[in-house]
């Protein structure tokens, strides 16, 4: 079940590589310190070892299924004219060289070179040989534009197949927005849609549209996440979001930037680590300025993203400047635009030719660390829910993600907790659903729909796919509301939550989000007033990823205030260095009480008062219904 078309997510924009050991020279022990010197020794070293001891079958697994990496001998055919300083770095290239011989490459934190790609493109590669192999599978069905809003979970009480005291998940509840004879095309009228399972996993992405500039799609609010907290599922260092260093920073003024945009809401375009990894090299300004990643660490460009990230956050703000520069011009511009093609046509469209000008380039909210708590095998706190890929946390990126080490998670432990799933299904989903049909609860928060006949149907094959109620506004129209809720929580939370934070920040936009979430509630009630008076009312989409995004932003809020130092990507003013007392995994249920606003400054809480007061007016307009 996806969202929108089934391509259209953070894999497919993916282009640098995934990390495996399949080379004679490397070891699994290297990769494993690699990945755990990345993440600020706050890794699971467990399930580091598998993500590293499995890499190698995973990109085998890929390759099969029909994966097309890039060959080191189709590499090397491509640059054939190269000059000689890359011919050498073609000759140690052959020497590195195991399965089947495909290229790797090095990337920033990175030992050895040990990242297999599909030329810049690898995400979009993956993305297209899974898809294609899953819509081959009998045993599959795709469900397209079907938008997930919660989790229906049943306590186990009634059945004498489980522990009388667990709660589990028996499925979730969507809104089609597709017409009942296909399933790709819209229809007028969307339907709420309730799909029973004995086992659900999440895999719905991270919430890079939590900030105002992202090189996420737009399909990533954090629905798995806010799916998961309010069933109240363990979530694990939500603080750790990763900024990636150099997205484009593109302006329709050539006085700001000499790559233009192609569309004014666009989302920031990602320039591979890999650019670095060739030879690329951070400077100040678009002509001569200064190469300034010596001054702040000994790996120069090649440094851990979190702290690339934090040197060109210093420089522009020194400079009063809108972003810095990645120089790649002194390499060869045929081996340029051949290694980087996707890039290079991109930029290409936008007016700059990377082989002869600077990019500029700035961060950009990119990777979610921290997610839904899974051990290895994806399982969750909540029986018969797993997660994998950036919706869960497995522990194996600690405090900060080593490039190219996230495609390589969602396959190792997409395999792992498959396997689980299976072993523990044994118990049929029709036999599961008997047993709990009476303890299913209704959870339809965002729709206030009325509830199905659940005796209705219940055998009927036929009427399976399209169980449900039709939503009698259409779900994907425009909301004014959901809008600048999205914009508020976004601006609030690059403020208080972005590359560098500050406690009494933090605090004021936690009380700030709870005051928006009275007028979600609000808003729902209302919504839910018009359903029952037949007056065209119901919850949009807009509305549901905007609560999400609000849920989201409260946790990551909530665990960055809960740590006390500064480590990884977290960086809080008051406390600057790392603490070893502090090294351990910030743990959240949602249901917790917080007290994370209970030490605020008086002065602070008489200015938070006057702001929940102007909430309505100043932050939030309501758009006609």
């Amino acid at each position: 079940m996806t969202k929108s078309v089934a391509h259209e997510a953070s894999t497919t924009y993916a282009q640098g590589g995934i990390s495996a050991v399949i080379s004679q020279l490397d070891t699994v022990d290297e990769h494993v310190n690699d990945t755990v010197v990345a993440g600020d020794y706050l890794c699971d070293e467990k399930a580091v070892r598998a993500l590293c001891t499995d890499g190698k079958s995973a990109i085998e697994k890929l390759v099969e299924i029909g994966t097309r990496f890039t060959k080191a001998e189709e590499l090397e055919a491509k640059n054939k004219q190269a000059d000689a300083v890359h011919a050498v770095v073609t000759n140690e290239s052959k020497l590195i060289q195991s399965y089947q011989g495909l290229h790797l490459c090095r990337e920033g934190g990175h030992g050895k070179p040990r990242i297999v790609h599909c030329d810049d493109m690898t995400g979009k590669e993956v993305e297209r040989a899974l898809v294609e192999a899953t819509r081959k599978h009998p045993n599959v069905t795709f469900y397209e534009n079907h938008a997930c809003v919660d989790l229906m979970t049943s306590s186990s009480s009634s059945s004498s197949h489980a522990n009388n005291n667990e709660r589990r998940c028996v499925g979730a509840v969507a809104v089609s927005s597709c017409n009942e004879n296909d399933d790709n095309d819209f229809s007028e009228t969307s339907k709420i849609v309730r799909f029973y399972a004995s086992t659900t996993l999440l895999a719905c992405g991270g919430a890079g549209q939590l900030f105002p500039s992202t090189t996420n799609p737009v399909v990533c609010t954090g629905d798995g996440i806010g799916m998961a907290a309010r069933a109240n599922v363990v979530c694990e260092n939500l603080e750790f979001v990763q900024f990636h260093p150099t997205a484009l920073y593109a302006d329709n003024d050539s006085l700001k930037s000499p790559a233009k945009k192609l569309d004014e809401n666009e989302n920031a375009f990602l320039i591979t680590e890999a650019v670095r990894g060739y030879g690329g090299e951070l400077w100040t300004h678009l002509e001569d300025g200064e190469r300034f990643m010596p001054k702040y660490d000994e790996r120069n460009e090649l440094a851990p993203r979190d702290v690339v990230a934090r040197a060109i956050h210093a420089e522009m703000r020194k400079n009063n400047s809108p972003c810095v520069y990645l120089d790649i011009t002194k390499k060869d511009a045929d081996d340029i635009a051949k290694n980087f093609p996707g890039i290079y046509k991109e930029l290409k469209k936008r007016n700059l030719d990377m082989t002869k000008q600077r990019i500029p380039v700035r961060p950009a909210a990119h990777y979610l660390c921290g997610g839904v708590k899974t051990n290895i095998d994806g399982e969750t706190s909540l029986s018969g829910l797993f997660a994998c890929g950036e919706v869960a946390c497995t522990g194996v990126h600690g405090a900060n993600r080593l490039a190219s080490n996230s495609l390589l998670e969602g396959v190792v432990f997409a395999r792992r907790a498959v396997k689980t799933a299976t072993k523990k299904s044994k118990e049929s989903l029709k036999q599961l659903l008997e047993d709990e049909f009476e303890e299913i609860v209704d959870e339809d928060d965002f729709l206030k729909c009325d509830a199905l006949d659940l005796s209705k149907n219940h055998n009927n094959e036929k009427s399976n796919k399209y169980r449900g109620i039709k939503v009698k506004k259409e779900f994907l129209s425009s909301d004014a509301f959901a809008q600048a809720l999205r914009k508020e929580v976004q601006l609030s939370m690059w403020r208080a939550c972005g590359i560098v934070r500050r406690t009494e920040d933090m605090r004021e936009t936690l009380v700030k989000f709870k005051a928006l979430q009275r007028l979600v509630d609000e808003e729902e009630e209302e919504a839910a007033l018009l359903n029952g008076s037949n007056d065209d009312g119901t919850v949009t989409l807009a509305l549901v990823e905007a609560k999400n995004l609000l849920a989201v932003g409260t946790l990551v809020l909530r665990s960055a205030l809960r740590r006390k130092e500064s480590r990884g990507l977290h960086y809080v003013v008051e406390y600057p260095d790392r603490v070893e007392e502090e090294r351990m995994s910030t743990i959240l249920a949602p249901i917790d009480a917080d007290d994370e606003t209970s030490d605020i400054s008086s002065s602070s809480l008489i200015e938070i008062e006057q702001e929940e007061e102007l909430v309505k007016q100043v932050v939030v307009a309501r758009g006609p219904r």
